[in-house]
């Protein structure tokens, strides 16, 4: 880890958030392992108070477990939690695709075909890192079209836990192929403001993530020397 991040923005708490929220999606903390709090500290210019209350976070959207005397261990990604979120998170994503349909302006979906073409040169390029990126840019401009912060916080606390699942099992190059397409789907579906279909493109676009996530767990699990992931 960089130890010359020292935090000097105003918003201590906020930014503390997104430093553990990057360290843990990025696999920097490790699944499985403990959080190096005095080390954390020490990187960033805190004391120990600021830095559990982001913990506390973080916990909050299931990134870490908080343990009484035993500190703070970041989560591993199970089959479980997999076959739990990712229906949940799929209709929700497909009420965004109806309402999107429903309430964008012209604006809005040119600027998300333009995120789509990055993304699209993201994946000719073979830019994997890029493509995520510009891949959760679309799926937020989608999601902030609909305009309801109910479903706004729900999609992006659910979208979260399953973000590092993404990270962590990359893709195929058949199943990155098929991601495309279906993105391809989806922006013209946006672009005919056409909400049923849409919403069915997203559901089997987040069905086909899980499938993805899953099969690489497996691939992990049957993998280690236990037999045990």
């Amino acid at each position: 880890m960089d130890t010359s991040q020292t935090i000097v923005r105003k918003s201590l708490h906020h930014e503390l958030v997104d430093r553990l929220q990057t360290l843990i999606l990025n696999s920097e903390l490790k699944p499985g392992t403990k959080v190096p709090e005095k080390l954390l500290c020490d990187q960033f210019g805190v004391s120990r108070t600021p830095l559990r209350e982001a913990l506390k976070v973080m916990a909050s959207y299931g990134l870490v477990r908080l343990e009484p005397n035993r500190g703070a261990w970041v989560t591993q990604v199970t089959e479980e939690e997999v076959e739990e979120v990712f229906p949940v998170l799929g209709a929700l994503e497909a009420l965004s695709g109806q309402l999107a349909c429903a309430r964008i302006i012209d604006a809005e979906i040119e600027e998300v075909r333009t995120l789509h073409a990055q993304m699209v040169q993201s994946y000719e390029n073979r830019d994997l890192d890029a493509y995520f990126i510009v891949n959760q840019q679309i799926h937020r401009a989608i999601l902030m079209a609909a305009r309801n912060g109910t479903l706004t916080t729900s999609c992006e606390a659910l979208s979260l836990r399953m973000q590092r699942a993404r990270y962590l099992a990359n893709m195929s190059e058949s199943r990155w192929s098929d991601a495309v397409q279906e993105h391809e789907k989806i922006l013209h579906h946006l672009a005919a403001r056409d909400g049923a279909k849409l919403a069915e493109t997203l559901l089997h676009h987040m069905d086909a993530k899980r499938a993805s996530v899953i099969k690489w767990l497996r691939s992990q699990r049957d993998d280690s020397p236990s037999g045990l992931a």
